[in-house]
């Protein structure tokens, strides 16, 4: 396993250096994100810049497969989802695809990622098992579903889906290595390293934005690998919702406010509680930072007291998320954006 160490490296240079690549291409063709009055940035900025982290992690995960250190058929689950996803998305950013298609590629993904990683794993609230096997992949199909486009809503100020990604692959690797699961690190570890090469050019002021391809492929890759990690051990579902939680409170308490107020909920807006907070502080970098800062100081805690201390793993999530939920309101996530 120690002989794949080199993949590390080689995943972030390539990331790096493809993000270059990309942003040079489209600055010469004029690829750009122009400021509109839903946008949180206010120059012209190349986009597409993600399409570096989808192609330098499936590599990562190919040679990571071929050296033995995941399964092919995990494999086939992340890159075959994660290619679904990545492609729709490029096609969006340099077009438009009808919502209903989206949705249809979207589902495909989905049910592709549940079918090589053998179905939803049961899932355990106070002790008791879950494990009705269509509803659970029901379930599991609509949770990937939602992971992915939470991603692409919380992807609307410099650098913020990037430092989520990594500080929450880099706490779930924390977690593999205390709980006796090392052979799990890998694939988020590589994930981590794609990102990191991405968030060279990404970091506020953004010289390059990450674009729908990218953003959905880390929303359906984070979501395959915390089931990926639930069907080693159920709790592990728990840890995975509980490190996501900023992204996933405030697109989903966003989402259910604009349903009450029979908003449009796939029209592009600024309402989120980080876009009121980039808004309120003027810049992007503060809210960048405090996501990470949340997820590394809080959310990783609490994830691990559930895995080590043996916490019910639904009773560590209200709790993680209990704060998280009073800065949404504080923030004003999901209200009109002339509140």
């Amino acid at each position: 396993m120690f002989g794949l160490i080199w993949l590390i490296p080689v995943v972030g240079v390539l990331a790096i250096t493809l993000t270059w690549v990309l942003r040079r291409y489209a600055l010469h063709r004029s690829v750009l994100d122009i400021p509109n009055t839903r946008s949180s940035h206010s120059v012209p900025t190349p986009r597409g810049g993600g399409v570096a982290i989808v192609i330098s992690y499936l590599v990562g995960l190919l040679f990571l497969a071929m050296g033995g250190g995941l399964s092919w058929s995990v494999t086939w689950a992340l890159a075959g989802a994660g290619l679904i996803v990545a492609v729709l998305g490029f096609l969006d950013d340099h077009g438009h695809i009808a919502a209903r298609w989206r949705l249809l590629g979207h589902f495909s993904a989905a049910i592709w990622a549940l079918l090589w990683l053998g179905g939803m794993p049961p899932i355990i609230i106070f002790g008791f098992d879950f494990e009705i096997i269509w509803l659970l992949n029901l379930v599991g199909g609509l949770y990937l579903v939602w992971m992915l486009n939470l991603y692409n809503f919380m992807d609307g100020i410099d650098g913020v889906a990037s430092v989520q990604a990594i500080s929450v692959c880099v706490s779930a690797c924390v977690i593999y290595w205390l709980s006796g699961y090392e052979e799990l690190i890998w694939a988020p570890l590589l994930l981590s390293m794609a990102v990191l090469g991405f968030l060279y050019w990404n970091f506020p002021p953004a010289r390059i934005f990450m674009g729908d391809a990218g953003s959905g492929f880390l929303g359906v890759i984070l979501g395959v690998l915390s089931l990926q990690a639930a069907r080693e051990l159920p709790s592990l579902l728990w840890v995975w919702l509980i490190l996501m939680g900023v992204f996933i409170v405030d697109a989903t308490f966003t989402l259910i406010r604009r349903l009450l107020r029979g908003e449009k909920v796939y029209e592009a807006h600024r309402s989120h509680a980080y876009q009121f907070a980039a808004r309120k502080f003027g810049k992007h970098l503060p809210v960048t930072i405090t996501v990470g800062a949340i997820n590394i100081l809080w959310l990783l805690p609490v994830a691990i007291c559930v895995i080590l201390l043996d916490i019910d793993g639904f009773i560590g999530l209200i709790i993680a998320y209990i704060p998280l939920v009073l800065l949404a309101v504080k923030y004003h996530s999901g209200t009109s954006e002339k509140s």
